[in-house]
């Protein structure tokens, strides 16, 4: 069963990839945020739909489990659309070859997210005590998001970017979608290639603070993934619906904080009583729905400086 489970796995993302890629986005096109919405609500939808077979094939506490880590996971990349939104901008990627950026720097997510998931869960297996120190990484990244110490991002300082920049050949000018061009017979890299590099990179910090937290939700390494997997596929279409939108989520932050502490206290304390899988859904649920309604009921106001 369990290699049923990864074979099912292996071909819903590989066929939906395959379909995304060359027939619903084959040529460049700008997003509408329409268009992207419907496209979000069918990612998310297929997570969900896919938390039906694993409740199936491993029981309704693995179900529980895929949600938990699924919602946790969906939560944090909202956050991290920022830096995504900040980096197309240093790049001046236009809105319609975003997409293919977009689309690439997540298939490389899927590959390292798995190496995290695999070397997470083997060094919490072989050594107990690593699972005292996630926690508390979990504690302390939690109370650094909610004091708001995330820091600003800097795309010129990232060192793959300037790596890349010195050792390879780049092209000034943009070229469309293509990440690679010849130039007097020279093959160079283009700015799309740069800010592909940009994404993977930045996106290996985020599996630092991700994976640690849905590892507190589960060690079962296909719930964990198959979790990881659809929250993030779904991420392209949510950034073009969220990026003009994401001040208004003023209370996000603060709840991703107070869900970080909490998993990471549920870390520490895991050999003094146990959690039911359940209750983390039900809690993580409660904290992104409360944040979410109290933005929108209490938006923040630009301040006006005061007529003289």
């Amino acid at each position: 069963m369990a290699e049923l489970s990864w074979l099912v796995l292996a071909v819903v993302v590989g066929g939906l990839l395959t379909l995304d890629l060359v027939v619903f986005h084959r040529h460049a096109q700008h997003e509408g945020m329409r268009k992207a919405a419907w496209w979000s609500v069918f990612w998310v939808g297929i997570g969900l739909v896919f938390a039906v077979f694993v409740g199936f094939t491993r029981g309704s506490d693995a179900a529980f489990a895929y949600l938990t880590a699924f919602l946790i996971e969906k939560s944090l990349s909202v956050d991290n659309l920022f830096v995504f939104l900040a980096l197309f901008t240093y790049f001046g990627i236009k809105p319609e070859f975003q997409h293919r950026v977009l689309f690439w720097g997540i298939v490389g997510a899927l590959v390292t997210r798995g190496v995290f998931i695999v070397a997470g869960v083997a060094l919490l297996e072989t050594f107990h005590f690593f699972l005292y120190v996630l926690g508390a990484l979990l504690i302390a990244t939690g109370a650094r998001l909610g004091l708001g110490e995330e820091g600003e991002v800097h795309p010129e300082r990232n060192l793959v970017v300037r790596w890349a920049s010195r050792v390879l050949p780049v092209a000034r000018a943009h070229h469309g979608e293509k990440f690679v061009v010849r130039l007097d017979g020279v093959l160079h890299v283009t700015p799309m290639f740069l800010a592909l590099l940009a994404i993977e990179s930045t996106d290996v910090m985020f599996a630092v603070d991700s994976v640690p937290a849905v590892l507190a939700v589960s060690r079962d390494v296909f719930v964990v993934y198959s979790s990881n997997v659809f929250a993030v596929l779904g991420l392209r279409a949510l950034y073009f619906v969220l990026a003009g939108a994401l001040q208004a989520l003023r209370f996000l932050r603060p709840a991703l904080a107070l869900i970080l502490v909490l998993v990471g206290a549920k870390m520490l304390l895991a050999d003094v009583f146990d959690v039911p899988t359940a209750l983390s859904l039900v809690v993580v649920a409660i904290i992104l729905a409360v944040a979410t309604a109290a933005s929108l009921l209490f938006p923040q106001r630009d301040s006006k400086p005061t007529a003289p």
